[in-house]
């Protein structure tokens, strides 16, 4: 099986504005993270071009602009995927349950990333993929308490 991180959270909101709240909110309920940060000189602020081939970008406080990597499926309500550095993937689906949608986000590839990579700070696989993990959980619950 390929490592991968998948985390869920369910939002008090349709589909299409938990894809908003999601892509045209990032900046808003993103958290930077110490141990995973896109460049060097994080934090700034996080954006999503809105449309396939758009890039997804962190805009430092010195106005760079660093492209952290490339829409891939841009579905309003249903599903977004987007490259997060040069080796890896997230895919994040919106499906209606109940009164709520559920976020799923699945962020796959790290069997690209070699173990010796310094995105992977020397953790055992199975540590690193738990640390990511955690991460994904605290991003996700930010973005429950920045909803409707």
């Amino acid at each position: 099986m390929t490592p991968q991180v998948l985390v869920s959270v369910r939002l008090k909101a349709s589909p299409a504005r938990a894809f908003e709240i999601f892509t045209r909110d990032v900046a808003l309920w993103w958290t930077p993270n110490a141990l995973f940060r896109f460049t060097p000189r994080s934090p700034g602020t996080l954006a999503f071009e809105p449309h396939e081939g758009g890039r997804f970008t962190e805009t430092l406080a010195n106005g760079t602009v660093f492209e952290i990597g490339r829409i891939r499926v841009w579905e309003p309500g249903e599903r977004l995927v987007f490259g997060s550095g040069q080796e890896t993937e997230v895919e994040v689906t919106f499906e209606t349950v109940g009164a709520e949608t559920r976020v799923t986000v699945v962020h796959r590839g790290w069997d690209s990333v070699p173990d010796e990579h310094v995105a992977r700070h020397g953790f055992p696989n199975a540590i690193f993929l738990r640390r990511h993990g955690e991460w994904w959980q605290v991003l996700l619950a930010r973005l429950r308490e920045h909803g409707p």
